[in-house]
């Protein structure tokens, strides 16, 4: 049997299209080995294989692959082209097919949530056209969005198609994504135009034509041929689709039968009130283990020890104690009533008691347990992850520190060593075994959420960190994966001067690329078992990360990485006044010495300097913040006087470099170091310095995140979105557009430079649009934080005259969240903060206790809790109606 392939796509000067697929000539699913297509006219490539016989038993899946003209790779998005050359007994089969791209916004209705919950079609008879005794060609085509009574047919030119005839459309029938009709068109006369259209199957009546100009089938392939035309997506409105959702992280729910923190368990409330109001998407934060040190820092839920274990903070113990152990529940209704009352969320008195309560479960169970047959499944699907988590956890409780480099035992993972360490026989092996209960009770209570969540048509998206804890099982088992003397941060901004430095070390990409990136095809793998959608956090980092050096505190001592250095041949061509240890060591003088110190100068100068230099004890921040952690003799102004000390340099030389290349520090206009320079010098520098940041990276930074995004995404059937806040490259939106990945925008932190604010009606379809995030304050907080962005806000943005209200009254409130109902995009996502913000009956009166996170704060409490309980939530009618008359009305 011969295969033609031919390719609808236009291609540039240089470039080349391949196809691969699983069978020999096709290459057997390498990339590396695929069949170069032959280039015919601006429009179409080319190709014909010889298909072996033992070849034709299974289906041939394929897809088309380009090559630019630098060589890089890029494979068309989806996995359903199929042939299934079985059945057929023609001699030639010929595919014509369209490129699958994949920032098409069709694509998104083919992910997760959309088939399997948003846009789940019920089962409906569907009466396709009758199928010819012997088909010489067979139309496929895509429409995701056609409502429950309708379905695709086809109509066009010729006795086959009725010569147009509305009353006579073709129906085609549904099969997995594609609608398809098998056509016997061996006595027309070709070219032939047709289009497809929508069918009523309640009316029994055409009702439209897709939009655009007739499509074209130019030529018949032969007597002896099946001709398949996968015609990709019919031209109808695809993005008239749009939906609201909540943002709230579980331990900030409280319902009257939580325990001082929110559980999975009380999702199912909030699902309810979801679906009375209409919302569509519940949207967390991440929900990993955190456990390093049981006190409140572990609060923080971007800093998890297992990027695949579930935190025991949100378990229920109601639900694991069940009625055969109810009375250890029942012992603890007193204590959980009382931490139920506070206000915010006391994390440590929590998890002690639930791990607590969570040992006493697993010595009544364990015997049931370790014999159920689910269980067993649960364990084998998980061992991966599951055995090195617990292995991790017992050490940590035993060595009472996550840090693994200092345990005494296993302080370096290997795999046989902890095959016997968790293994039955062990004397400790419940304390092994405690941790694979719990994690198999997290599993089904939020599983179980999940599918209540489905089951009342709302989906739940959940949020992938950027980084891993330093001291974290992932680190522990494959420390190659990662840059340990690296710390992960952001530079500068307009809410943190300073930068930011979360301390994770930075990922080893060429190490993760080696494997094809396994680990984080595990780690989706893993998020699909209870999310549809998830967010990942910082996607910028796929592009390049902050990088921090260990001695470093600050973030601004970060520069990105990978990034194109400046070279000392770029300095000296500029005829900069240059010389490496002014632009590399802190530039001290006795005037900044003062300026810094003031009449502690002569104090601070005799204790940590040699003169003009920092003594080596104290020359990094690290060493200083150590010294200052001991001897409390000086303040904390003098201690950051010292790290601005140490961050005044304008370069950051490459090691091992000799003195070649260098990183500028960001924001170096603003050293001390700078200001001293010649003019020249510093107009000079300044424009490099702009092309270094600005222009020089994108092309690398654009190849960094292809070579990861491309094959992650089309590894995961959730819909993918992107936190791209921050110091945004030029590239980034130009990749997120072309790999169809979902943008966020928020209307304070626009990413037009000179804009002060984002309108929501500006948002691109694939986005999610939202008033704040857990990062900002909500709508209210921010309204009193700076009255001059407040005026220019209420004047211009929402179109008032006048001075605004002091306070953020209801009224303003509902106005910026309806401005985000009714903009184009996707989503719109709410804090459930900024939702309550529009009823003054029922917000909380000072919004500064709904704030989640202050990221200018190095360690923060995460502690927010909704101030009233889900179930009073839900009796608010009022309230309720209103915001669902909104969505409603907006289309959502």
């Amino acid at each position: 049997m011969i295969l033609h392939f031919y390719l609808r796509y236009s291609t540039k000067f240089g470039e080349a299209v391949f196809v691969s697929g699983n069978i020999t000539v096709l290459g057997s699913d390498d990339i590396a080995k695929p069949f170069a297509l032959t280039y015919l006219n601006d429009q179409l490539w080319h190709g014909s294989v010889e298909i072996d016989t033992k070849d034709m038993d299974e289906p041939v899946c394929y897809r088309y692959i380009l090559k630019d003209e630098h060589g890089e790779l890029y494979t068309e998005f989806g996995n359903d082209r199929i042939l299934e050359l079985n059945k057929t007994k023609a001699s030639k089969i010929v595919a014509y097919d369209t490129w699958n791209y994949a920032g098409e916004y069709e694509n998104a209705f083919f992910t997760a949530p959309f088939t399997d919950v948003l846009l789940k079609r019920k089962a409906v008879k569907e009466t396709a056209s009758k199928k010819p005794v012997k088909a010489t060609h067979q139309f496929k085509v895509k429409a995701p969005l056609l409502k429950e009574d309708e379905m695709i047919c086809i109509s066009g030119s010729g006795g086959v198609f009725n010569d147009w005839d509305k009353e006579k459309v073709l129906l085609l029938s549904k099969k997995d994504n594609w609608w398809t009709i098998e056509l016997d068109l061996a006595k027309t006369v070709f070219p032939l135009g047709y289009k497809y259209g929508i069918y009523n199957i309640t009316n029994k009546k055409f009702t439209r034509f897709e939009d655009g100009n007739n499509r074209l089938l130019l030529n018949e392939d032969g007597a002896d041929a099946f001709t398949i035309l996968h015609d990709g997506f019919a031209k109808l409105n695809n993005v008239n689709w749009k939906a609201a959702g909540v943002a709230i992280p579980v331990f900030s729910l409280r319902s009257k039968k939580s325990f001082g923190t929110g559980e999975f368990t009380d999702l199912n409330l909030l699902v309810d009130w979801a679906k009375t109001t209409g919302l569509k998407m519940i949207q967390l934060l991440p929900v990993n283990d955190t456990t390093a040190t049981y006190s409140w820092k572990d609060s923080y839920p971007y800093s998890a020890i297992s990027a695949f274990a579930l935190h025991p903070l949100l378990l229920n113990i109601e639900t694991v104690a069940g009625k055969e152990n109810a009375e250890v529940a029942t012992a603890l209704s007193s204590k959980q009533e009382q931490l139920n009352k506070l206000p915010e969320l006391d994390y440590e008195e929590v998890i002690k008691i639930k791990i607590e309560a969570i040992s006493k479960l697993y010595q009544l169970q364990k015997t049931d347990f370790k014999d159920d047959l689910k269980f067993m499944n649960f364990f084998e699907f998980n061992r991966h992850w599951l055995e090195p988590y617990a292995a991790f956890s017992y050490l940590r409780d035993k060595y009472k520190t996550a840090d693994f480099t200092t345990w005494k035992t296993n302080a370096v993972y290997d795999e046989s060593e902890i095959q016997q360490l968790v293994s039955p026989v062990q004397k400790h092996y419940d304390e092994i075994a405690v941790h694979y209960f719990t994690q198999y009770h997290l599993h089904l209570q939020l599983k179980a959420a999940t599918e209540y969540a489905h089951k009342n048509g709302i989906i739940i998206k959940g949020d992938i960190p950027i980084g891993i804890c330093r001291n974290s099982a992932d680190a522990w088992v494959e420390p190659c994966l990662y840059h340990m003397n690296e710390q992960a941060g952001a530079p500068p901004d307009a809410f943190t001067a300073k930068g930011q430095n979360w301390g994770f070390p930075t990922y080893n990409w060429e190490a993760m690329q080696k494997d094809n990136f396994t680990w984080w095809r595990k780690r989706f793998d893993q998020m699909s078992n209870y999310f549809d959608a998830f967010r990942i956090d910082h996607i910028l980092g796929f592009f390049r990360i902050w990088s921090i050096p260990a001695h470093a505190v600050e973030g601004i001592m970060g520069r990105f990485m990978p990034a194109i250095p400046v070279s000392i041949n770029e300095i000296f061509s500029k005829s900069i006044t240059f010389e490496r240890t002014r632009y590399t060591e802190p530039y001290v003088t006795d005037s900044i010495l003062i300026d810094l110190f003031e009449d502690k100068k002569d104090e601070v100068k005799k204790t940590f300097f040699s003169g003009l230099k920092l003594k080596e004890k104290f020359n990094t921040q690290r060493k200083v913040e150590a010294y200052f952690k001991t001897d409390k003799t000086f303040d904390n102004k003098i201690k950051q006087g010292l790290y601005d000390l140490i961050s005044n340099v304008i370069f950051f030389e490459v090691p091992d470099s000799n003195g070649q290349e260098f990183h500028f520090r960001f924001a170096m206009q603003d050293t001390y170091s700078f200001k001293n320079l010649d003019r020249h010098s510093q107009k000079e520098l300044t424009a490099i310095y702009v092309d270094y940041f600005f222009h020089r990276q994108d092309e690398l930074w654009k190849k960094e995140a292809m070579k990861k995004l491309p094959g992650l995404k089309s590894n995961t059937a959730m819909l993918v979105c992107g936190e791209d806040l921050g110091m945004v490259p030029h590239c980034v939106p130009e990749v997120m557009e072309q790999l169809g990945i979902l943008s966020l925008e928020i209307q304070r932190m626009p990413k037009k430079t000179g804009s002060e604010f984002f309108h929501p009606n500006d948002a691109p379809y694939l986005s999610v649009v939202s008033p704040s995030t857990h990062d900002m304050s909500t709508i209210r907080g921010w309204w009193e934080e700076d009255n001059f962005k407040t005026k220019h806000f209420f004047n211009h943005l929402m179109g008032q005259n006048g001075e605004p209200p002091f306070y953020c009254e209801a009224w303003i409130n509902k106005e910026i969240i309806l401005q985000h109902l009714y903009s184009p995009a996707m989503w719109s996502i709410f804090q459930l903060q900024d939702l309550m913000g529009m009823s003054a009956e029922i917000r909380r009166e000072d919004p500064n206790e709904e704030r989640i996170n202050i990221p200018a704060e190095a360690e923060h409490y995460w502690n927010y809790r909704m101030h009233i309980n889900l179930e009073d939530l839900l009796n608010e009618k009022a309230f309720t109606e209103e915001l669902k008359n909104y969505i409603k009305e907006s289309g959502r």
